[in-house]
């Protein structure tokens, strides 16, 4: 019995520091600590468009380097047609690049 008291009291303070609460707000001021010390980042991701009864689907990209220079591009997942917005210190561009195709 008396081996069994510390094995019991160690298990319980084990559990009890495991249940400390951490909720949205902390991880949200963990995730802007984090994002001020990033100096690039990548994301991809779906973007859905509703215009009345069309729903247009794009695939993303966005890569983000310091000092506000970045690359969007969004391609239509029906017909794959893409275009870019590109900012750097020359200015902002929208592209459109096309595929050559050879017959």
């Amino acid at each position: 019995m008396k081996k069994i008291i510390p094995l019991v009291l160690l298990i319980i303070s084990i559990i009890l520091t495991g249940c400390g609460k951490y909720g949205k707000n902390d991880a949200a001021k963990d995730l802007k600590k984090k994002m001020e010390k990033l100096n690039a980042y990548q994301l991809e991701g779906n973007l859905e468009i509703v215009n009345n009864d069309d729903i247009y689907t794009y695939n993303v990209d966005v890569s983000y380097k310091k000092d506000d220079n970045y690359k969007v591009s969004l391609t239509n997942t029906a017909n794959d047609y893409e275009q870019i917005i590109l900012k750097n210190n020359d200015g902002v561009y929208v592209l459109t690049p096309r595929s050559l195709t050879f017959l």
